[in-house]
């Protein structure tokens, strides 16, 4: 799927992809928001800048935070590739799910059963696009199995966790 092209995460149309994934992304968070927290005296607006920039500060953390851990380990290339990869994959999950979040938005009033639908399926999108590229890229993780586990605790889970821990305070 990723034969012949570039590892530019930062092409034109890849930062637009990744604008419409934070719009996305932050869409289903304003309305997991709306259903559960509904606080007459801040605007809708608002709340939703402020989710697209905690999303969008999020996710470039991450991403940075893993652009460095490769340049450190002179892994570059490699984390490249994978960082392409998995914002691709992420960026196409978005795209999808833009369009069940405008219908709830603009259409339907989403239930709670609907949005977490709609949640657990967008999780088990991302950890299939997850699994795809790790047995794309077996041969490299086979030979450094230790590696690998510490990377999918530090950087992988981790900042969930944390992030969770962070808003459930």
């Amino acid at each position: 799927m990723f034969r012949g092209k570039k590892n530019k995460a930062f092409h034109p149309f890849n930062i637009l992809l990744f604008c419409i994934h934070i719009i996305s992304i932050s869409l289903l968070l304003f309305l997991f928001f709306n259903l559960f927290w509904s606080e007459p005296e801040i605007e809708p607006g608002i709340i939703f800048i402020r989710i697209a920039t905690a999303c969008g500060s999020f996710i470039l953390l991450k991403f940075g935070l893993e652009k460095i851990v490769g340049n450190v380990f002179d892994l570059d290339e490699v984390v490249d590739s994978y960082l392409y990869q998995k914002l691709s994959y992420r960026n196409f999950t978005a795209l999808i799910l833009l369009i069940p979040s405008l219908i709830f938005i603009y259409t339907y009033t989403p239930t709670p059963s609907a949005l977490y639908t709609l949640l657990g399926l967008v999780v088990l999108t991302n950890v299939f696009s997850l699994l795809l590229i790790y047995r794309k890229n077996q041969n490299l993780i086979s030979g450094n199995w230790f590696y690998f586990i510490l990377y999918l605790c530090a950087l992988e889970i981790a900042p969930y966790i944390i992030l969770y821990k962070l808003i459930t305070i």
